[in-house]
């Protein structure tokens, strides 16, 4: 195990193997180096540890890597499929709860429910309403990522009677939505994007300072995917500048660092990335990197092998 995960994983891997917790020894080169002949598989959990090719290296029986969560982007996946390893991650079993996170940020970016809130609390309701607020009603949004949960949080968003559009790398046949092969040119034609894109070189800030400058004075941006999709720097100073209205944002470049600037400004939205983080959809992911784990060893193959490293059963 390459970082901490919930008792309700934890303690399934060790019932059925022998678990070494790397990220508890103090000098984790010579753990690895008195483990090097006998561990096939490694569950991950977070970043704690990079999994890349120096531990691929240092792990010359490695078979498998079961990554906790839908997103990867700690786990080298590319090198791990050019050494013929599998990873896995967990899809699906919480795309429900991050799609209805999403959905609650934005109301709560829309209607500035934290600022109303603290607006209470702290006895100004007693000299005056609080003011006025923008509001969903004849928004148009713009999905940046519509993969599961992008399409869990589309369809919610039907709901509501807005407009939407998507962008991607391609055109998906099977979705009724505009799509857009420039996001700035989405971002021109809607006022509101929420990115549930995920990480990697591909999306490396794609969210910069020409797509807030194509969103306008209106406009609002939810991120539930991965921090690094937008240019912190430019986001900020787009907010500090009113360039766009706002943002509510679960997740972040370099976390659990968030920028001092983005912090001090009050017409945002700031969670400690929680867009998974209940008991129930947590102990399904937990699951399913057991089961993944389980699966291998019992000679079935992967459950939910990542695209990088497709499995054939033989």
């Amino acid at each position: 195990m390459t970082g901490p995960l919930m008792a309700y994983a934890a303690d399934q891997l060790k019932e059925r193997f022998t678990v070494h917790e790397l990220w508890k020894a103090e000098d984790k080169a010579a753990a690895l180096a008195e483990l090097k002949d006998r561990v096939r598989g490694v569950a991950g959990g977070g970043a704690h540890i990079k999994i890349d090719g120096a531990l691929f290296d240092a792990l010359p029986k490695l078979e498998v890597v079961s990554n906790f969560g839908v997103g990867y982007d700690n786990v080298d996946a590319a090198e791990a499929g050019r050494r013929g390893l599998i990873v896995t991650n967990t899809p699906d079993v919480l795309t429900d709860e991050v799609a209805d996170l999403a959905i609650g940020l934005l109301l709560a970016t829309v209607r500035q429910l934290p600022q109303v809130d603290r607006y209470l609390r702290e006895g100004k309701w007693l000299a005056g309403a609080y003011p006025l607020t923008t509001s969903l009603r004849k928004r148009k949004i713009g999905i940046v990522g519509l993969g599961r949960i992008g399409k869990a949080v589309a369809h919610r968003l039907e709901a509501f009677g807005v407009e939407i559009a998507y962008h991607g790398r391609s055109r998906q046949a099977d979705v009724a939505y505009r799509y857009y092969p420039s996001l700035v040119e989405m971002a021109q034609d809607v006022d509101t994007l929420v990115s549930v894109a995920p990480g990697g070189d591909s999306t490396y800030r794609i969210i910069n300072a020409e797509v807030l400058e194509a969103l306008g004075p209106n406009g609002i941006v939810v991120n539930v995917g991965r921090g690094t999709v937008i240019d912190e720097p430019a986001l900020i100073k787009a907010l500090q500048d009113k360039t766009i209205l706002s943002a509510g944002l679960d997740v972040f470049e370099d976390e659990p660092r968030v920028p001092a600037e983005l912090i001090a400004l009050d017409h945002v939205v700031l969670l400690p990335h929680v867009g998974s983080a209940s008991v129930h959809t947590r102990e399904q992911m937990g699951q399913l990197l057991v089961d993944n784990l389980k699966s291998w060893f019992d000679g079935k193959g992967p459950l939910t092998p990542v695209v990088e490293t497709p499995w054939k059963k033989a």
